[in-house]
């Protein structure tokens, strides 16, 4: 671990140290499960969003292209899933959901990327708006724009946990810590591929230059299905995990919204740092809504995300972990 990395880590530790135990502190914590509680419930939201950050990082890191198309994704991927799963079990209806996604991925290469090699970054990222405009209008003409109940069996009902250390337990919900684990599990089976495999060393060679990536007859077009596919992947866990907790409706689009400031945070080229951004994401959300919003007048929730990464755009704007450019002249 080379000296950057660990002065980040360093950063990202006190961040959680400050939302997770100095907010309390300063502003009269209540008993000690409760605390446990917040910092718990921040913890697993924080990881949900980290999930659908890593479909942006890896979009942004292969192709240099924002996917502002990723909360559209989330939400057709839901929504594909449960109209099928309306004619087949659910086992077979993720299988077609997959399969839907990976076409959905060749057809935004082909149709939209591939005409638009080597234009300007925000040719690029204003393509990807207008694609998921149209995702958004073509899932609400294939599958309609009522709200659906997913159920995938994820138990609704919360735990107490610890009644006989603590007074009262802690009440920790298990649709959160089974959806932290999908997530988590998720995001190692990235890892493991992008290490140990050789699709996963060409995506990195990839990410890191693509003029030298093409020069070694990696082909781009390729790899960039590859990973938007993927990002399909990551689109449809995401769109299982929050479909079940929310429902099947048009505003899940809008957690893509959620997960640009974790990628602020994190860095837009680091998957450690989309997780970590995560993770202070919903642990200072939680935190600031139950011990600062009875100062401000609550609603901290909704805002607290974005003043945070404005805050880091002023004064860190590559994040914890992305790469800082540094113009020579």
């Amino acid at each position: 671990m080379n000296a950057a990395t660990s002065r980040n880590l360093t950063i990202a530790f006190f961040v959680l140290l400050t939302f997770g135990a100095l907010a309390p502190m300063a502003f009269g914590s209540a008993r000690f499960p409760q605390w446990l509680e917040v910092v718990i419930g921040g913890l697993m939201s924080g990881v949900l969003y980290a999930l659908v950050a890593i479909g942006l990082v890896l979009i942004f890191k292969a192709s240099g292209v924002f996917n502002f198309a990723q909360g559209a994704m989330v939400l057709f991927a839901a929504l594909t899933l449960v109209r099928v799963m309306e004619k087949l079990p659910f086992a077979l209806a993720l299988v077609v959901t997959l399969a839907a996604m990976v076409a959905l991925a060749w057809l935004v290469e082909r149709l939209v990327l591939r005409p638009l090699v080597n234009q300007e970054p925000i040719v690029l990222f204003m393509a990807t708006l207008g694609v998921a405009y149209f995702i958004d209008g073509f899932g609400q003409l294939v599958w309609g724009s009522d709200i659906y109940t997913l159920d995938i069996g994820m138990p609704k009902e919360p735990k107490i946990l610890l009644e006989g250390t603590f007074e009262g337990g802690i009440l920790v919900s298990t649709e959160d810590v089974i959806a932290a684990v999908m997530a988590g599990l998720l995001v190692a089976v990235l890892a493991l591929f992008f290490q140990k495999t050789g699709t996963g060393r060409a995506l990195r060679a990839v990410a890191d230059d693509h003029q030298a990536a093409q020069s070694i007859g990696i082909p781009l077009n390729r790899i960039w299905v590859i990973v938007w596919s993927v990002a399909g992947l990551v689109a449809l866990v995401s769109g299982v995990i929050w479909g079940s907790k929310l429902g099947v409706q048009f505003s899940l689009q809008l957690i893509a919204l959620k997960a640009l400031p974790v990628v602020i945070l994190g860095g837009f080229t680091s998957m450690p740092g989309a997780i970590i951004g995560g993770l202070i994401i919903g642990l200072g959300e939680k935190v600031s809504e139950v011990y600062l919003g009875p100062y401000l007048g609550g609603g901290i929730e909704n805002w607290f995300a974005y003043v945070l990464a404005l805050i880091f755009l002023l004064f860190r704007p590559e994040g914890l972990f992305g790469e800082r450019h540094i113009d020579r002249v």
